[in-house]
């Protein structure tokens, strides 16, 4: 293997827009309330998923991919830990440790009153069951319960991997992550982005090659619901398909050009994905947005969509 994919959540990747996956969320989304009118812009969307139902998501499983908030947790971790604690979250995601070594960061989210339940770590590549096995120590020491390998799908030179050969190695150094992260109490997952969706040169795609040859006992997906829109793949297809792997989702929202949007302002229809929530086997939804306190925004305002998913979330029917 020769792609670097140890680390934390990398930058935000740029990638085409899949026409296709952007048409379809809409329509989905539309069909769901019933109108078309969502087609014309983001205001229409607002309302998806808050209209019917009884079913709830549960606050306690509601939490925060802190790559979201990665400006403002550098100027002040403490303080902006201790602000997602005053939103009501209760637990996190990391994406890395801020400067900190494990026990410094583990210390400012119990004096925020959080726990990481959840963190990006990426495995080593080629895989070192010795640099891995440090990783869980440390993902111990921060409380996890779970640790995620977060990006894959661009080879040494950054073009897209086509080469199915290529997602089968993943698939067994993902085996290989699992057991060891097995022994040492954690559960292990791997996040999606778009890339996993494209077409290989077999016919087949990455996302398929990995959930058929990794051992669902050892790995599972925390499922990206941007980016498999991104890749024109209905989240809840994903989830018929791969019944009880689907243990996380990232909750992001996709707006009319096919950009990041905060939550309820984009196109995707959450209630109905999350209505299969049983069937996915899901226990965590994470708020994120990639470019949330980035510019034109500033820092700060990622705290606002912080806000904003959380509280959308806790007022979600479906």
């Amino acid at each position: 293997m020769e792609q670097q994919t140890n680390g934390p959540e990398p930058a935000a990747v740029s990638e085409p827009v899949s026409r296709r996956g952007l048409l379809r969320a809409a329509t989905v989304s539309a069909a769901a309330l019933g109108t078309a009118g969502l087609l014309a812009g983001p205001a229409a969307a607002a309302p998806a998923g808050h209209s019917h139902g009884r079913r709830r998501v549960p606050v306690d499983r509601i939490s925060i991919q802190l790559y979201t908030l990665r400006d403002q947790l550098a100027a002040d971790l403490p303080g902006t830990l201790a602000a997602l604690r005053r939103i009501g979250y209760r637990r996190v995601e990391h994406a890395g440790f801020v400067g900190r070594t494990a026990a410094q960061f583990r210390a400012a989210l119990d004096a925020a009153g959080l726990r990481a339940t959840s963190g990006h770590t990426g495995i080593p590549q080629p895989f070192d069951a010795a640099t891995w096995e440090q990783a869980l120590a440390d993902a111990n020491v921060v409380g996890c319960k779970k640790i995620v390998h977060p990006y894959f799908g661009r080879d040494a030179e950054g073009r897209p991997i086509r080469d199915a050969a290529v997602y089968r190695a993943l698939a067994r150094d993902l085996n290989q992550a699992g057991r060891l992260a097995e022994r040492a109490g954690l559960d292990f997952g791997y996040h999606n982005h778009q890339l996993e969706f494209v077409p290989l040169t077999n016919g087949s795609t990455g996302f398929d090659i990995l959930t058929e040859q990794t051992d669902p006992r050892l790995v599972h997906f925390e499922l990206d619901l941007y980016w498999a829109w991104r890749g024109a793949h209905d989240p809840v297809d994903v989830i018929r398909a791969n019944r009880g792997r689907i243990r996380q989702v990232h909750v992001k929202d996709l707006d009319v050009e096919g950009g990041f949007a905060d939550l309820g302002d984009g196109v995707i229809d959450f209630g109905r994905i999350f209505a299969h929530e049983r069937e996915a086997g899901i226990e965590e939804y994470i708020v994120e947005r990639d470019d949330a306190g980035t510019p034109p925004r500033s820092p700060a305002d990622a705290l606002d969509t912080a806000r904003v998913g959380f509280d959308y979330l806790a007022s979600l029917r479906y």
